[in-house]
């Protein structure tokens, strides 16, 4: 328990520069979901071909691999990114491939006279998709990005061999500063561990308020 005491500073600041790469890799992510998802519902095929063409290769080669050619290739094409921008645009754009099938699935999911309504009513399929399928279709999508979100979280690790010092680097540094194997190591597990508790909180609160806002909602209707 010493050790830990006196290297705190260290897994703390690991663990904040973890947290800035979960938030901002979610955020890229989610973005990159939505896009790539609904794209891929698009009636111009070659904006599909596009979104297919991203989604196969990030969801098709490994996330080190797509890190690396961010941060060592793109700088050979004038393209230079601090470390901590490319680890989270890597993570990012390899979490949001795999999100990208669900919102397409979530938005499919949807029944076809919703949507049937919804063009009864005269609404563009802007207003479609944002009044009608997408408040629906919210709501099933987020148990599955809940568990991402922790895919992402433990995907961060990777950051640390473009010279981050996020939590499992910092985890590195004191074990070999002291000798000891086994404090560290599972200091950084338990960090970790409630990190990805926080992530499912999170998410079964945004289920909760989903759920009375569409609980509110079919009120309404039914008076």
């Amino acid at each position: 328990m010493t050790i830990l005491v006196e290297f705190a500073p260290v897994l703390l600041k690991g663990t904040l520069i973890t947290i800035a790469l979960t938030v901002g890799g979610s955020l890229v992510a989610l973005a990159m979901a939505f896009v790539t998802g609904l794209t891929r519902l698009s009636k111009r095929w070659y904006l599909r071909m596009i979104a297919t063409v991203y989604l196969e290769i990030f969801r098709g080669t490994s996330a080190l691999v797509q890190l690396f050619w961010i941060f060592f290739v793109l700088p050979f094409a004038g393209i230079t990114l601090e470390p901590i921008a490319a680890g989270i645009l890597a993570i990012g754009l390899n979490m949001g491939s795999y999100g990208s099938e669900v919102v397409r699935g979530a938005v499919l999911s949807i029944d076809k006279g919703q949507r049937e309504a919804a063009i009864a009513l005269n609404y563009s399929p802007y207003q479609r998709m944002r009044h009608v399928i997408l408040p629906q279709a919210i709501p099933v999508m987020l148990p599955t990005f809940g568990n991402q979100g922790i895919e992402l979280l433990k995907l961060t690790s990777v950051v640390s061999l473009i010279t981050i010092s996020d939590l499992t680097f910092s985890g590195q540094l004191v074990r070999s500063a002291t000798g000891h194997t086994f404090e560290p190591l599972m200091a950084i597990m338990v960090i970790y561990f409630i990190l990805a508790t926080l992530i499912v909180q999170l998410v079964n609160l945004l289920e909760k308020r989903m759920s009375r806002g569409r609980s509110g909602l079919a009120a309404r209707g039914a008076s």
